[in-house]
């Protein structure tokens, strides 16, 4: 859950999910580059934390903290998780106090299922709170390549699990964003406007769902507090 110190300080915790092999230590290392060099909404503070493997595999998790250029007391932690299947004890005990999840998918066409099984794993560990309390975004990356998955056949996977509304449920306007990226530093696409847009969400969870999605308000009036955050 969202953290408030006593110094009025605020931490947001966002957690890269995904299959072992999408890209997610890729994504925050070109996320990490895109902040610090270019005028974004977060800066870096510090450096990365990387617990590797001699492959260049996340062995425990990847860590970033940035902070808001805009409210300079909110900060976000920011982690990803070794997406192999053996450290599934491990992913659940990252993530451990999570407020917005940006789930990544590799989208070659052979890998498919186990993006789909890497989905399973997260909605069982999130126990129905993905969208209702914790804001889901969904990376399609690895874009550049040829035979990627397309967005409709993402879509039909969210919402075969529930995590798609249709418009007549107050939850709909909360259906997660799916962003087509590339991680790739010279071939970057969608890194901060995915990542912008979870953390958003975060804040507005906190501000009017006291930690859930706000329900009954229109998204579109929020469009001006989503310029300050």
């Amino acid at each position: 859950m969202v953290r408030f110190t006593t110094d009025q300080k605020v931490y947001i915790k966002i957690l890269y999910w995904g299959m072992g092999g999408s890209g997610k230590t890729t994504i925050v290392d070109t996320l990490y580059r895109l902040t610090k060099e270019d005028d974004k909404d977060i800066k870096p503070t510090g450096e990365l934390t990387k617990i590797s493997m001699e492959s260049g595999s996340t062995l425990y998790f990847d860590r970033g903290i940035f902070q808001s250029t805009k409210q300079r007391k909110v900060f976000y932690h920011v982690y990803t998780v070794a997406g192999q299947s053996r450290f599934s004890p491990l992913r659940k005990k990252i993530f451990k106090g999570t407020d917005g999840v940006i789930f990544t998918i590799d989208s070659q066409t052979h890998f498919f299922e186990d993006n789909i099984e890497s989905l399973k794993e997260l909605k069982n560990v999130t126990r129905g709170k993905l969208i209702k309390e914790i804001p889901l975004i969904v990376m399609l990356n690895k874009q550049d390549l040829t035979e990627v998955i397309g967005e409709e056949d993402v879509k039909q996977v969210l919402k075969d699990e529930k995590l798609w509304y249709e418009p007549n449920n107050e939850l709909y306007i909360w259906n997660p964003i799916l962003y087509k990226t590339c991680a790739l530093w010279d071939k970057k696409r969608n890194i901060y406007r995915s990542f912008n847009e979870c953390a958003r969400r975060t804040v507005l969870y906190q501000i009017y769902g006291d930690g859930s999605a706000p329900i009954g308000i229109d998204y579109s009036q929020f469009s001006e507090d989503l310029q300050k955050i």
